[in-house]
């Protein structure tokens, strides 16, 4: 079965301004985030990419772009399964003060059992499952049209990628604040009949982020970074 190479966005303007994104409009690639992109081309040039898969927010769509370019053959398929997770009425509201609502204890300890409000709120188990059925289903198209052994790529956002990695490591979904997945890291997973292997876990050829931060930065309380984070400064 194929490998794929899970890239997450590049980072945003809403990284950077400390506000839960999901769905909402106008949230774009910032400065650093375009150079992180352009940089993806460089990365992933010595592998033969059969096709892109991404999320139609359009920081993922600006984070392929480069790499596209770079590669005109390479054709790029939109797929609303990979897009962010549906936050609800916390869509565009500041983290800092998502910090005190009793919900945010469920979704650090107990995400499967979390259920964003709203009409529009999906749970986090809900989010898995569609990463995980588009995975399956690309995995299937890849390999049908070109080859088990063929490599694709597939831009997507934190949450969900660290959702899929829980999945190919056979861990249960309230394990999964456990991964972090950093601006346009790199996590390769290989898919075979009776098993996935991870290969590579939030890999931005960049060390720096492994220097001790502020605890404001890390978390002094060790919560994940819902949504993802802005990375290292």
């Amino acid at each position: 079965m194929p490998t794929l190479i899970l890239i997450r966005h590049g980072r945003s303007t809403a990284n950077t301004s400390g506000v839960l994104a999901g769905w909402a409009p106008g949230v774009t690639l910032d400065g650093r985030g375009l150079a992180q992109a352009a940089g993806l081309p460089a990365r992933l040039a010595e592998l033969p990419l059969a096709t892109a898969v991404c999320s139609p927010l359009p920081r993922c769509q600006e984070t392929l772009a480069p790499l596209v370019a770079a590669r005109p053959g390479l054709r790029v398929h939109t797929d609303e399964r990979i897009g962010e997770c549906h936050y609800g009425d916390w869509t565009g509201r500041k983290l800092a003060e998502l910090a005190g609502e009793p919900m945010m204890e469920v979704v650090q300890r107990h995400p499967s059992a979390a259920e964003f409000p709203g009409p529009d709120g999906e749970t986090m188990r809900g989010m898995q499952n569609r990463a995980v059925d588009a995975v399956r289903d690309w995995n299937a198209r890849v390999a049908a049209e070109h080859g088990e052994d063929a490599l694709y790529v597939m831009c997507s956002h934190g949450d969900i990628i660290k959702s899929l990695v829980a999945d190919a490591l056979g861990m249960h979904l309230d394990l999964f604040q456990r991964i972090s997945v950093e601006p346009c890291s790199v996590t390769a997973i290989r898919y075979t009949r009776l098993r996935p292997f991870l290969l590579r876990l939030g890999d931005t050829g960049d060390l720096a982020g492994l220097a001790p931060r502020p605890d404001e930065e890390q978390g002094a309380s060790g919560d994940a970074a819902v949504g993802g984070g802005a990375g290292a400064p």
